[in-house]
């Protein structure tokens, strides 16, 4: 006989905002001391003081320029070789830490270069471009300082630090195609990952994992979430990583297993961009598991959907 269980199951998303503070401006006072002279040639004459001069008052360096083609070119040149060190660090990232420090440098470094091109004076036909380039250079250190960081537990840093290059050469990619309408180069240090990885969804009830001896138990699985599922049926006492069976479900479908062996815990794995080879979702996952077991050789129908009648509890897990 069938025994249904109805329950919840949600995506979590979690938000890491790695924020960059403002610092203000050292600002250098300088003072200029009095002078004082006496004469000795008169001993009834009183020193007097020289006039005090004020001080001269520091004028800011008027804008450089304007340029010629050839030297805004070489400032551009100069902006990519800057950037080079920041954005090959964030490639490289093997650590949360070292993912957060690679975030906070580049963001520091192309406001940076913003600035910078504002305090030169480009050739009057590069003035529009010049203009992109500097709004652009802001958007991406915006972005990059609120680098969404939460699908490191899903799909990992390589792909986080993938997903954070991409976005950084599309934000600056427009201003890259206007310099090059009109002869100039940028962006030569940008990341060129090629196209998005293609879709490796699996078919609806794909069994991605079987292991050890089979038995009468089954177990159908009613998808109504708006997400896939692969649903995890492990072992009592093993770890979710090490599941007896696992099966793919697409949102809104339903899927069967059967020949499973042996008592299990039911483990609930959601999200997007399934990846084949870490057997895990990308983004937006959630990892929740039933918390009643299941017997040995019964069959259960398992509804996943909000449901104020669901007659089964859940508890979150961390990823696996």
């Amino acid at each position: 006989m069938r025994r249904t269980l109805s329950i919840s199951v949600g995506i979590a998303m979690l938000a890491l905002v790695a924020g960059c503070g403002d610092s203000d401006d050292d600002k250098t006072l300088s003072s200029v001391e009095p002078t004082t002279s006496t004469s000795s040639t008169d001993p009834t004459t009183a020193p007097t003081s020289a006039p005090t001069s004020a001080p001269t008052p520091t004028v800011p360096p008027k804008p450089a320029g304007p340029l010629t083609q050839a030297q805004y070119q070489g400032v551009l040149l100069e902006l990519d070789k800057r950037l080079d060190s920041e954005i090959g660090a964030l490639g490289r990232v093997k650590t949360e830490d070292s993912l957060d420090t690679a975030l906070d440098n580049l963001t520091q470094a192309l406001n940076a270069e913003s600035l910078k091109l504002g305090s030169i004076k480009p050739p009057a036909r590069a003035i529009p471009a010049n203009r992109v380039l500097q709004l652009r250079l802001r958007n991406a250190a915006t972005a990059m300082s609120n680098g969404d960081t939460s699908d490191i537990g899903c799909g990992g840093l390589a792909y986080v630090s993938q997903a954070l290059q991409r976005q950084l050469t599309a934000t600056l990619n427009p201003a890259v195609v206007q310099l090059r309408t009109i002869g100039l180069i940028v962006g030569r240090t940008l990341p060129d990952l090629g196209p998005e990885p293609t879709d490796n969804r699996p078919s609806n009830g794909d069994v991605i994992v079987r292991t050890g001896n089979g038995g009468s138990g089954a177990l159908r699985v009613k998808n109504g979430s708006s997400s896939d599922v692969a649903v995890s049926i492990v072992p009592t006492g093993k770890a979710p990583g090490k599941p007896h069976i696992m099966m793919y479900v697409q949102a809104k479908k339903t899927a069967t297993v059967r020949r499973i062996g042996g008592g299990y815990q039911l483990y609930i794995k959601s999200g997007k961009d399934w990846n084949p080879k870490r057997r895990q979702f990308s983004s937006d996952c959630s990892f929740k598991k039933f918390d009643q077991p299941f017997g040995k050789n019964q069959g259960w129908e398992v509804q996943l959907q909000a449901s104020v009648l669901g007659n089964a509890s859940s508890s979150e897990v961390d990823p696996y």
